[in-house]
């Protein structure tokens, strides 16, 4: 297995995550460096797949990848329905955790070589996951590249028209992280989405429980990648992630 990229490592082993992971629970925020806050569902997270999870899996098309699975619920969900699913994560907490809850999962970014390059049938980035990396098309031309040609992606997005890049640090309640810490991130919105989904199909969107959710057809044909500027965005995205973000608005810091 290659290993996490320095600038994901940074990110993955930052103990106000990894111990919210193990306690089940925050608070836990993303922090931009203006000092803005964005809760992170921890709970829900760490809870068993609900209601409008499930309604997001009863969509999936073939084999699916989850990407940024967190401590595994939608893996173990899938996995339970007998479906081939794998997570992958930049943290070893959440990938442990989801091993414990049944589901396969590897250490591994995005952005790194994956099993099934071009086979997956369904690729999804849930809880604000498609914030990844701060570069929204990048994101997009790697989530084709992983997909067999017609595969499904399904986002999640934020319920509100945003579109924004930050950096970012992940944080406890008083926990501000060392400089090294930040790392880039999007938080898009449906319309935003959609503007940067070029040389996707529209396949659905719909909201339930607060949470808005867009569904996109890797187009027949289409070469993933298919831009050299698409290439260079994707290999100096420092492939970090920061964990999913809320659905909610961001809050004042202290």
């Amino acid at each position: 297995m290659s290993t996490v990229p320095a600038t994901a490592a940074a990110w993955a082993t930052a103990d106000p995550y990894a111990a919210a992971l193990r306690c089940g629970h925050g608070p836990l925020f993303l922090r931009r460096a203006d000092g803005w806050l964005l809760p992170l569902e921890v709970e829900r997270w760490c809870a068993r797949a609900d209601a409008v999870d499930r309604e997001v899996l009863d969509r999936c098309e073939g084999t699916v990848l989850d990407v940024g699975c967190g401590p595994g619920r939608l893996v173990a969900e899938l996995a339970t329905r007998g479906r081939t699913v794998l997570g992958i994560d930049v943290s070893a907490a959440a990938v442990d955790r989801t091993v414990r809850l049944g589901g396969p999962a590897l250490r591994r970014s995005v952005f790194e070589p994956l099993p099934g390059e071009g086979r997956w049938g369904t690729v999804l980035l849930m809880d604000g996951n498609v914030g990844i990396g701060g570069d929204p098309r990048a994101l997009l031309d790697r989530a084709a590249a992983l997909l067999r040609p017609g595969g499904l992606l399904i986002a999640e997005t934020a319920p509100v028209n945003v579109d924004e890049r930050a950096q970012v640090q992940v944080v406890g309640l008083t926990a501000t992280g060392g400089a090294d810490a930040h790392f880039p991130w999007a938080r898009l919105g449906t319309r935003a989405l959609f503007r940067y989904a070029q040389g996707w199909e529209r396949a659905g969107q719909w909201a339930a429980g607060g949470r808005c959710f867009v569904a996109l057809r890797r187009r027949r044909g289409r070469t993933a990648n298919s831009s050299a500027e698409a290439a260079k965005r994707a290999a100096v995205i420092s492939s970090q992630r920061a964990r999913n973000t809320s659905a909610g608005n961001p809050v004042p810091g202290p």
